[in-house]
């Protein structure tokens, strides 16, 4: 029993490959630029920077005047202009927003997205989670889901050192957007907190239905799905809370009633987005005192999260989360910049159930859909 329950600390959750600024109380010369910045925004461009936290890649977005160009990396093509010149803006008149990606992600998966946010007049930060991205995952799953929140923070921390784009920033005023374990990254920044007896709780009950998480990225491991599977089973007959380790219910993400009225890790977060997020997890009494807003982006065929699980979870106990758009049709992964036919494949190779994109959700819906997520933030920070 003891080395059951220490074989199942260690469970990895997902898997799968990467990837109108308030003018304030500010001077009339300051309130002109600000409204040639704004009026410019309708035609402003992508500009792209690359930070180093650390050992930690930022990738940066920002609206510029300067003409795109495609940029290659690896399978993917994405459209920036590098190390472009920022659009003028009066000092802390912009708004951050850090994205977070999805297990074994990458910044090019979510590109188009963060394209959208940076016209939209915003400077869009995007971590390479340590340990958790395309090119090294060996640490996807919970353990990643410890750290994921301190490399949110250190990406504001690092931006702000910024001598360009820094100062144009209203760093008390910071968004975070997120899919799949990115959403889970979302909703701690708010203040939800999990622990690792839900997960393995919920699989022990949940396996058949919920096979796309509990199983994620085992579809072409046989054996380990096998072992696995005896896992939860172990747990369902033999783990309750009160013999559980402590590792297990120690809760993790927010902070604690006895630790703070503000249940967030970083008071410097306003609002939260999440896409197909993973929810599971989190604590009904956490996801209840969650106080600032966070908008769900939904998806009624992923088959990965299933939204009953996840989505749902999250609306049922967060009073201010709230639906921003529901897609009957779309699938997990077609929240991500789409990928081409050869990775598509792999990545599919490795899900249990919802591994491709849906040919039915349209990249005109998917687009809108990110504008709303725009428009949220407008709103919101």
């Amino acid at each position: 029993m003891k080395i059951a329950l220490t074989v199942l600390t260690r469970l990895t959750g997902l898997r799968r490959f990467g990837h109108i600024t308030r003018l304030g109380n500010i001077t009339r010369g300051a309130c002109i630029v600000s409204l040639l910045c704004i009026a410019t925004l309708g035609h402003a461009q992508v500009g792209m920077r690359n930070l180093l936290s650390g050992d930690m890649p930022i990738t940066l977005l920002y609206p510029t005047a300067a003409p795109v160009q495609p940029i290659i990396h690896g399978p993917f093509t994405i459209q920036a202009a590098p190390d472009a010149a920022p659009l003028p803006a009066p000092p802390a008149s912009r708004r951050l927003i850090v994205l977070s990606h999805g297990t074994a992600g990458s910044t090019d998966n979510d590109h188009d997205l963060a394209a959208t946010l940076a016209r939209a007049g915003f400077v869009v930060a995007q971590p390479l989670h340590r340990g958790d991205n395309f090119k090294d995952f060996s640490k996807a799953g919970p353990e990643s889901w410890l750290t994921r929140p301190g490399d949110v923070s250190e990406s504001i921390d690092a931006i702000a050192k910024d001598p360009v784009l820094g100062p144009q920033l209203d760093l008390q005023h910071v968004g975070v957007h997120g899919m799949s374990a990115g959403g889970g990254t979302g909703l701690m920044m708010a203040g939800g907190q999990w622990r690792m007896l839900a997960l393995v709780q919920h699989c022990a009950l949940h396996l058949d239905e919920d096979i796309g998480f509990c199983l994620n990225g085992l579809a072409a491991h046989p054996l380990k799905q096998a072992l696995r599977k005896g896992q939860f089973d172990l747990s369902r007959l033999f783990l309750t809370e009160e013999n559980a380790p402590a590792s297990m219910k120690t809760l993790q993400g927010g902070r604690s009633p006895n630790q703070s009225q503000d249940p967030r890790p970083d008071p410097r977060i306003t609002a939260v987005s999440v896409a197909v997020p993973l929810g599971v997890i989190f604590t009904p009494d956490s996801l209840a005192r969650i106080r600032i807003p966070v908008a769900l982006t939904t998806a009624g065929n992923d088959g990965v999260l299933l939204p009953r699980f996840h989505s749902d979870k999250i609306l049922q106990y967060c009073t201010p989360c709230t639906p921003l758009s529901a897609h009957p049709s779309a699938g997990h992964f077609d929240w991500l910049s789409p990928w081409p036919a050869p990775v598509a494949k792999a990545v599919a190779a490795t899900q249990m159930r919802g591994g491709l994109p849906n040919p039915d959700f349209s990249a005109h819906e998917r687009q809108q859909a990110f504008e709303q997520i725009a428009v949220f933030f407008k709103q919101k920070l």
